[in-house]
């Protein structure tokens, strides 16, 4: 990977959380702008709003990204190592610097790798997590309707 490609990376990187930060804004104790009313299962103003498409759209995006990094991370690693041991065979110094820049990128790359499948994962936990978190919530406020109902 040459420069110019680890600055488009850092570009393409920097607008993927930009993009990510304002589909996932959250609004906590507010009122929408609309005048809907505060939280609860029917009154569609929620303090917390948390869209299951948002976290399976950034989830997908850190998974692309995966595959991209397995593939493209290793492109130069087998030419690198020849090349490393060639010129270590050919007692040229470099050699053994040439095989630290490889082990370098190595550690790192999968530094990031993991990075990236912890991100996917932990996004679609939370999606799913949400989804019965959701469906609980809404089912405790259903009961206690019913009971504010009997009380007056």
């Amino acid at each position: 990977m040459d420069l110019g490609e680890w600055v488009t990376f850092e570009q393409e990187w920097a607008e993927l959380r930009a993009a990510a930060a304002e589909r996932t804004a959250m609004r906590i104790n507010s009122v929408p702008a609309d005048g809907g009313g505060g939280g609860g299962s029917g009154g569609g103003g929620n303090d917390l709003v948390v869209r299951r498409d948002d976290l399976g759209a950034i989830g997908n995006d850190a998974y692309d990204l995966l595959g991209r990094l397995t593939k493209d991370g290793d492109i130069a690693r087998s030419s690198t190592f020849d090349a490393a041991t060639a010129l270590t065979n050919g007692n040229f110094v470099s050699g053994a610097a040439v095989l630290k820049v490889h082990d370098f990128w190595q550690t790192h790359l999968k530094t990031l790798l993991d990075a990236c499948a912890q991100i996917s994962n932990h996004l679609d936990y939370s999606k799913a997590q949400h989804a019965k978190d959701e469906a609980k919530i809404e089912g405790d406020l259903a009961r206690i309707s019913v009971l504010t109902e009997y009380m007056e």
